[in-house]
């Protein structure tokens, strides 16, 4: 059975899916997406990516496209026909299709809602945060509403693009101050030479990450301190540890920075222990 995806009320064969030419996320990149990952067939971090989608949306001024109870039937529904045990499901709601032109269309036409589902080698993944990840840095360039998680991405992509060239898995972006913002698409922690877990606050102009969210929640359950302020990549090349947060990278240790190693180039304990902290959290609070 290939895989299926749901394209505005119905699930067709993924090879068939298509949106008109005139989507509005397809010519002004006017649409959000979210990112759950899946486990067990269950979507993790439930309550907290719906209720960014719902900020995202509000902040776009585009109608929530159906109740956030239908749509968890709609995502569970794509995750089973896809048969999808450990993965990631991907929503993208976009303004809807209209005679291109700027602003808004009026009246308003319908949002337009794709939903599609991917596997996750988890062993693979286990195997690369066992062996960490590097990072690159590059100039922060982006619009100044990131905290709104928009499909505008080309920033992120060429981002992204850079790290591969550089044999690395992550770009973090770093603001005209020299301090790191976040990732092409996760958040970015250290732990300090003092021990203290730090990560950038979220007025910076950053995504209000929901693993990061998560994260913080299972950190402060576990009595550690957490510092909510900003680094520069010097800190990071300082610091005992670093990772990085994200719906696809879970908790990912990060081992150098612009190919520099971070402390012994290997991953550290804090993150490690994070990371199974973080999944087992997850775990359990997947609906």
């Amino acid at each position: 059975m290939g895989r299926i995806a749901y394209v505005n009320g119905r699930f067709v064969p993924h090879g068939q899916a298509s949106v008109h030419i005139e989507d509005r996320g397809y010519q002004l990149g006017d649409g959000v997406y979210e990112v759950w990952a899946i486990f067990s067939g269950k979507l993790a971090d439930a309550e907290g990516h719906f209720a960014r989608l719902e900020r995202s949306l509000s902040e776009l001024r585009i109608a929530m496209p159906m109740s956030r109870r239908a749509l968890t039937l709609v995502l569970r529904e794509a995750v089973r026909r896809n048969r999808v045990t450990e993965g990631l499901a991907y929503l993208q709601v976009t303004r809807g299709v209209a005679k291109r032109d700027h602003a808004f269309p009026n009246p308003p036409v319908p949002p337009s809602v794709v939903i599609t589902v991917n596997r996750t080698d988890r062993a693979a993944a286990d195997a690369r945060a066992a062996a960490g990840v590097g990072v690159v840095t590059t100039p922060e360039n982006r619009w100044g509403r990131c905290d709104i998680k928009t499909v505008n991405l080309l920033p992120n992509a060429l981002a992204k693009q850079k790290a591969r060239e550089a044999g690395a898995v992550e770009a973090w972006f770093v603001d005209d101050l020299g301090f790191v913002t976040e990732g092409a698409s996760s958040n970015a922690w250290i732990v300090d030479r003092d021990g203290r877990l730090r990560t950038r606050d979220t007025n910076a102009n950053i995504l209000r990450g929901v693993t990061r969210n998560t994260l913080l929640e299972v950190i402060r359950g576990e009595g550690l301190d957490v510092d909510e302020r900003p680094f520069t990549p010097d800190d990071a090349l300082a610091a005992r540890e670093a990772f990085i947060t994200g719906a696809g990278s879970l908790v990912l240790p990060v081992v150098s920075v612009d190919g520099k190693p971070i402390a012994n180039g290997v991953p550290g304990p804090v993150a490690m222990r994070l990371r199974r902290l973080y999944i087992d959290r997850a775990k359990e609070t997947a609906i």
